[in-house]
């Protein structure tokens, strides 16, 4: 993976573009820190395809669902009505 300085990355931008389409991945630094990564659109899809499941598959999954412990009506103290 190439690495790129951001100043160079906006100047030859259709370079960088290329390099990711014939090379893969492509490293944007910014003030020598890794800030983010070109990646083709193949790649992106990808990967974004396998790392999210659908809306679908997580509301007919059982994860994330709890048994809430509610105390009992009769026993649970209620405040004293407002007075106006």
């Amino acid at each position: 993976m190439n690495t790129w300085p951001v100043q160079d990355a906006k100047a030859r931008f259709s370079e960088l573009l290329d390099a990711c389409v014939n090379e893969g991945p492509q490293l944007v630094t910014r003030r020598g820190a890794e800030t983010a990564v070109l990646v083709p659109i193949t790649e992106w899809k990808r990967l974004s395809n396998s790392a999210l499941p659908s809306l679908k598959s997580l509301l007919l999954s059982d994860i994330g669902r709890v048994d809430l412990k509610l105390p009992h009506r009769k026993l649970a103290k209620r405040r004293p009505a407002a007075v106006l």
